[in-house]
C-alpha cells in the first residue's frame, strides 16, 4: 500500500512539474492612449501618446509567451491597435469594423494572443489616420532559449529596436484633403513643382509638353512634405553603448529597424561601410551585403553594422526617398563620421521617363520588359549617384535585357542596392503539395489627379468580400498598373515571394510592388477570419486600395453583425473630401466650393459683380466620373444667373440662341471631359435648348510659386488669370473677366 502511495504521489509530482514546464508565460502591458502636445518642427501640435512617450513604448515577448495587451483608451476618440506581421486569431488583429469595434473614449480593451513566431515587427493604430501622429512602435518576438534556428553571430548580437517615422505640422486630415484636391503646396515646399520656367532652364520644355499632353501631373516620389524625420522620436541619436555595454571598434551592432512612416520610404544607408540583411518582415533570410537599400513603408529589416577600426561614431542614416529630409543614429564613440547626403534627384528625367512609360489611354506600356521584385527601379534615371548629372543618350527602339539594364541601379553602378531577387530563406517554406490552389490576380489602379486608389479600378467601397476557403493555397498575382509604388500588406499571413529560390523562396508579408512591375505571392490560409490585404501607404489605404480576404465562415464575437460592420469599414474608405476657394477682387467675388468621393462630386461655381450690369451667377453640379483615369463626368445641373439685360452687348452666344431674362434659372445635362494638355472641354444643354460649350484649365504652372489659368465659351464669355501662391492657404490673384473686367485681390483656398 505505501509503494503504491509512493507512486501516485511520484506521478502526480511529474504531472505537476511537467504542468508548469509547458505552462505559457503570460507577459502583460498596460497602455494608456492620450492626447498630448509636442514641438518636432516649431510649432506646437496635438499628437497621440502612449504611456507618455512616443514612439508607443517597445513591446518584447519570446516566442512561446502569451501576449496580453491592456489598452486604455484616454482620447475623446475610438482607437485600436493592430499587431503588424503576426499570427494571431482573427479577433486580434485590430482592424476596426472588419475584427473588432473601435475602442471607444473612456473604455479598456484587452488583447491576449499566443506568440507562435519570432522576429521584428510593429504596432500601430488602425484607426482614421492616428497612425501620423504618434500611434506607432516596436514589437519584438525573441527566440526562445534552444531555438534550432538561432544563428550565433547574429541572433547574440547587441540589439537595437528602430521605428521610423515622419511628423508634419499639419493636421493629417488635412494633409488627405489636399492630396484629394491636387495640392501642389508639399511640392512647392519640397522644391519639386517642375514649372515650365523650371522646364524651359533645364532643357526639358519638350518633356512638360509631352507629359502634360499625356495628361499627367508633375513627376513625384513621395506624396507628402514632412517637417521632420525621426528615429525613434529624435532627428539624430548618439548610440554609445547598449545595455550597459560600451561599443568599441569592430563590434557588430544588430538593428531591428520597422518603417512606421505613413507615407514615406526611407533609404538605409551606413557611413562605416556594408549594411548586412539578416531578417526581413519578422523572417531571417540568409545574410546579405548590400550597400544601401529603400525599406517600404511598413516593413521591417534586420541589419547588421561593424564598427571600423577607428572606433568612432559612424552614422546611420534614414533618407526620405525624395530626399528632403534624414534622420541619423551615430554608432560609436569619438568622432562623429558622417556619410554623404543623397544628390538632389533628377525630376526632369524622371518625367521623361515617365512619358516614355504612359500610353494616351492612361495605361502604362511594359515595353516588352519583364519586371519584378524591384530588381529594375523605374526611378533610376532620376538617381545623379548612378547616372551621372547628365542622362546618357539611349536608342530606345529596342527593348531587350541589355536595354532593360537602363533601369537597373546594380546593372549601371558600383553601388550595391538590395532588391528581393537577393533574399533567400535560411529554411524550407513550401507549402502543401496536396492543398487546392485558388489563383488571383489584382491590377492596382489610381488616378493622382484625383487622388483615387483602387484594385482592378474598384475601392473597397465598390466590392464584396473574397471568399476562400480554409486550407487553400492562394496565389496572388499582382500587376501595378499606376504611377507610384505600393507596399501592399497582408494580415495575419507570412506569404512566399516567388522569386526563383524555390523552397528557399523568402517569406514577407510587405511586398512593395514598383510601376509596371508584376509579382506573385502565395500562402496557406490556414486560420479562419476575416483578414485585410492592402497598401500600407496610409493615405493610399484610405482612399480605397483595399481588399479583405474571408477565410472560412468565421464567428467573430466581437462583431455580432459583421454585414453592417463591413458598411462601415467601405465607408471609412471613401470618405467624402471638401475643397472651397473664394477671391476677393476689386472687381467682384467669384469662388467655388466641392464635395467629392471616390466617384462623386457635387460642386458649385460663383461670381458676383459689384452693379446690376455685372450681376451673379451659379451653376451647381452632380456629375459622377467614368472610367479609369476618370477624365469624364457626366453631371446634372441648376444655374441661377442675374443680370441686367440690354447692359451687356453679348447676350447672343455662338450659335445665335439669345437670352432675353434678367434673371435666368435653368436645369441642364452635360459632361466634362479632361483633354491633352489637362484642358477641361465642357458642354451642357439647358432645359429650354440653349447650349453652352467651353474650354478651361486651372492652374497651369509658370514658375514654382505662379500659376495661370483661362476659360472660353460659347456664350462669348472669356477669363484669363495669374495667382502667385503665398502659403498653402493664401495667395495674390489679378485676371480679366469678360463680364467684370480687370480685377486684383487676395485669393483663400480651403
Amino acid at each position: 500500500m505505501k509503494a503504491k502511495n509512493k507512486s501516485l504521489i511520484l506521478t502526480a509530482v511529474l504531472l505537476l512539474t511537467a504542468s508548469s514546464a509547458f505552462a505559457q508565460k503570460v507577459v502583460r502591458y498596460d497602455l494608456y492612449v492620450k492626447d498630448t502636445l509636442v514641438n518636432y518642427a516649431g510649432k506646437e501640435k496635438r499628437a497621440i501618446a502612449v504611456n507618455g512617450q512616443i514612439p508607443m513604448p517597445t513591446l518584447t515577448f519570446t516566442e512561446g509567451d502569451t501576449a496580453e495587451i491592456v489598452v486604455h483608451n484616454q482620447l475623446k476618440e475610438g482607437t485600436s491597435l493592430h499587431w503588424h506581421g503576426v499570427f494571431l486569431p482573427n479577433k486580434e488583429d485590430g482592424v476596426p469594423y472588419l475584427t473588432q469595434p473601435q475602442i471607444s473614449p473612456g473604455t479598456t480593451h484587452t488583447y491576449r494572443f499566443p506568440v507562435i513566431q519570432n522576429g521584428t515587427h510593429w504596432y500601430h493604430s488602425h484607426s482614421g489616420l492616428q497612425e501620423q501622429i504618434g500611434m506607432y512602435g516596436n514589437l519584438v518576438f525573441l527566440k526562445k532559449a534552444g531555438d534550432k534556428t538561432f544563428r550565433k553571430g547574429i541572433d547574440d548580437l547587441p540589439t537595437i529596436p528602430i521605428v521610423l517615422s515622419e511628423w508634419t505640422n499639419l493636421n493629417p486630415n488635412n494633409v488627405h484633403r489636399m492630396l484629394h484636391n491636387a495640392s501642389d503646396w508639399s511640392a512647392i515646399k519640397k522644391g519639386t513643382t517642375q514649372s515650365y520656367a523650371e522646364a524651359i532652364r533645364a532643357g526639358h520644355f519638350k518633356t512638360k509638353i509631352a507629359n502634360e499632353w499625356k495628361r499627367m501631373l508633375a513627376m513625384d516620389v513621395s506624396d507628402v512634405y514632412y517637417d521632420k524625420i525621426l528615429m525613434n522620436g529624435n532627428a539624430s541619436t548618439d548610440l554609445k553603448n547598449i545595455d550597459g555595454k560600451t561599443l568599441k571598434a569592430g563590434d557588430k551592432v544588430r538593428l531591428r529597424i520597422s518603417n512606421g512612416g505613413a507615407s514615406s520610404y526611407f533609404w538605409l544607408r551606413y557611413a562605416g561601410g556594408k549594411i548586412t540583411v539578416v531578417a526581413n518582415d519578422g523572417n531571417d533570410v540568409t545574410p546579405v551585403e548590400v550597400d544601401r537599400l529603400i525599406i517600404a513603408v511598413s516593413e521591417t529589416y534586420d541589419v547588421v553594422v561593424t564598427i571600423p577600426e577607428d572606433g568612432n561614431a559612424y552614422e546611420f542614416m534614414a533618407t526620405t526617398e525624395d530626399r528632403t529630409n534624414s534622420s541619423s543614429y551615430f554608432i560609436g564613440n569619438g568622432v562623429r563620421k558622417l556619410i554623404a547626403p543623397l544628390p538632389k534627384l533628377k525630376y526632369f528625367e524622371g518625367m521623361k521617363m515617365m512619358n516614355d512609360m504612359m500610353k494616351m489611354n492612361g495605361d502604362l506600356d511594359d515595353m516588352g520588359m519583364k519586371m519584378s521584385l524591384n530588381k529594375m527601379d523605374m526611378n533610376v534615371a532620376m538617381y545623379p549617384e548612378i547616372t551621372g548629372e547628365i542622362e546618357p543618350k539611349k536608342d530606345h527602339s529596342k527593348h531587350n535585357m541589355e536595354d532593360e539594364n537602363r533601369y537597373n541601379a546594380n546593372a549601371l553602378g558600383k553601388i550595391k542596392t538590395l532588391n528581393y531577387a537577393m533574399l533567400s530563406s535560411p529554411h524550407n517554406t513550401e507549402l502543401p503539395k496536396d492543398a487546392p490552389v485558388k489563383k488571383l490576380n489584382f491590377t492596382l489602379t489610381g488616378n493622382m489627379n484625383r487622388y483615387v486608389w483602387s484594385m482592378d479600378n474598384k475601392v473597397l467601397s465598390e466590392v464584396d468580400k473574397i471568399p476562400v476557403k480554409k486550407g487553400e493555397v492562394l496565389r496572388i498575382t499582382i500587376y501595378n498598373n499606376s504611377m507610384m509604388r505600393h507596399p501592399m500588406h497582408l494580415h495575419g499571413f507570412d506569404f512566399r515571394v516567388i522569386n526563383g529560390k524555390g523552397e528557399k523562396s523568402p517569406l514577407k508579408n510587405v511586398l512593395d510592388i514598383m510601376p509596371m512591375e508584376t509579382d506573385t505571392i502565395e500562402f496557406l490560409a490556414n486560420q479562419e477570419g476575416d483578414w485585410f490585404f492592402h497598401c500600407h501607404i496610409l493615405y493610399h489605404m484610405m482612399a480605397g486600395m483595399d481588399r479583405v480576404f474571408a477565410v472560412g465562415d468565421y464567428k467573430n464575437p466581437l462583431l455580432p453583425d459583421k454585414e453592417k460592420a463591413y458598411k462601415m469599414l467601405q465607408h471609412e474608405s471613401n470618405m467624402p473630401h471638401f475643397m472651397a476657394q473664394n477671391d476677393f477682387a476689386t472687381n467682384g467675388n467669384d469662388g467655388e466650393a466641392m464635395l467629392q468621393n471616390a466617384r462623386w462630386s457635387l460642386g458649385t461655381e460663383w461670381r458676383l459683380g459689384y452693379s446690376d450690369m455685372h450681376g451673379y451667377e451659379v451653376e451647381t453640379h452632380l456629375g459622377r466620373y467614368i472610367g479609369k483615369m476618370q477624365w469624364l463626368m457626366p453631371f446634372i445641373g441648376f444655374d441661377y444667373r442675374y443680370r441686367k439685360m440690354g447692359m451687356d452687348e453679348q447676350e447672343t452666344n455662338l450659335f445665335g440662341q439669345t437670352n432675353k431674362k434678367d434673371t435666368r434659372r435653368a436645369v441642364s445635362l452635360g459632361f466634362m471631359y479632361t483633354l491633352p494638355m489637362l484642358v477641361n472641354f465642357q458642354a451642357k444643354v439647358y432645359h429650354d435648348g440653349i447650349v453652352r460649350l467651353s474650354l478651361m484649365r486651372e492652374d497651369i504652372p509658370i514658375s514654382k510659386r505662379l500659376r495661370a489659368g483661362f476659360m472660353v465659351n460659347t456664350d462669348k464669355e472669356f477669363m484669363g488669370d495669374l495667382k502667385y501662391i503665398i502659403t498653402k492657404n493664401i495667395g495674390i490673384r489679378t485676371h480679366y473677366d469678360s463680364d467684370m473686367g480687370f480685377g486684383v485681390g487676395l485669393s483663400l483656398n480651403y
